[in-house]
């Protein structure tokens, strides 16, 4: 049977301080959250419901989500492949330059968006490093879907990883031993024993992931250049409508953007709550 939680001496001594700080919890995040929230519902339907579906039905919008969808799968998949193969390196392995490696994975969150949509440019423009390779090859990077899906790739990077990092590291080996003991092969061993300790890792990591590459704007507009019915993501098509003054298509753009992000993040915390 769980023990109570036990509140600390001041939060003890009367209910005022006790009220005050769960007063300014309520006041950050309904000012940061449900403020937003509630604006975008406000700007959506100022015009009427049938002006929201009017511009939720637009085919430009529609292939704009489409695109977003297709780089947000691409995204998950590269990187719940490869994203723990970088984890389980990091956790099984000790080597030279592991520190830095480790290191390296959090600069997305550190840097801006908008210098690595710079530094694809740089690479992959056509005045870029790599333009004549390229060029040789009748590859479009720049200004194209490839572009997008790498400068996303970019941004994303982290979430997998450093979910399945404290998985990994709290797994209990012995049962991968014992299987090899068995006679089970190195894939089987991974396959039936690993893969579904890691299960609530892969879920973390897959929603975070899926969740930042469906918002991402900055790097995704500087990489893919914005053009409109081209390589417009739904994000970028709420830029060129708010720069349109189609306010109601904007607003109900970024309140759809807004409800699957959070339905992402409600049905997380379900499934944490779940596991316990």
């Amino acid at each position: 049977m769980s023990k109570p939680a036990i509140a600390s001496p001041q939060l003890r001594q009367g209910s005022w301080p006790r009220r005050g700080l769960i007063g300014i919890v309520l006041v950050y995040v309904a000012f940061l959250i449900l403020a937003p929230m509630a604006g975008l519902i406000a700007g959506a339907f100022q015009h009427g419901p049938s002006a929201v579906i009017a511009a939720l039905t637009d085919p430009n919008l529609l292939a704009a989500f489409g695109r977003t969808l297709s780089i947000a799968v691409i995204v998950v998949v590269v990187h719940t492949i490869f994203g723990t193969a970088v984890a389980w390196v990091l956790v099984r392995h000790r080597f030279r330059g592991r520190d830095l490696i480790n290191g390296l994975i959090d600069l997305p969150f550190a840097m801006s968006p908008v210098v690595v949509g710079y530094m694809l440019l740089l690479l992959f423009g056509r005045r870029g490093l790599l333009a004549p390779v390229l060029q040789a090859l009748d590859i479009q990077v720049a200004f194209a879907l490839p572009g997008m899906i790498l400068a996303t790739l970019f941004v994303t990077m982290p979430f997998m990883i450093r979910e399945l990092m404290p998985v990994l590291e709290a797994f209990d080996m012995e049962q991968e031993h014992a299987a090899a003991t068995l006679g089970a092969s190195g894939w089987q061993t991974f396959w039936r024993i690993t893969v579904p300790a890691l299960r609530w890792g892969f879920v973390y990591g897959i929603v975070l992931t899926f969740a930042r590459a469906l918002g991402e704007f900055g790097a995704v507009l500087i990489i893919g250049g914005g053009v409109e019915g081209g390589t417009d993501t739904a994000t970028l098509y709420i830029y060129h409508a708010l720069e349109e003054r189609q306010y109601v298509a904007a607003y109900s753009t970024a309140l759809v953007l807004g409800i699957l992000s959070l339905a992402l993040v409600l049905g997380t915390d379900l499934l944490r709550k779940k596991r316990k």
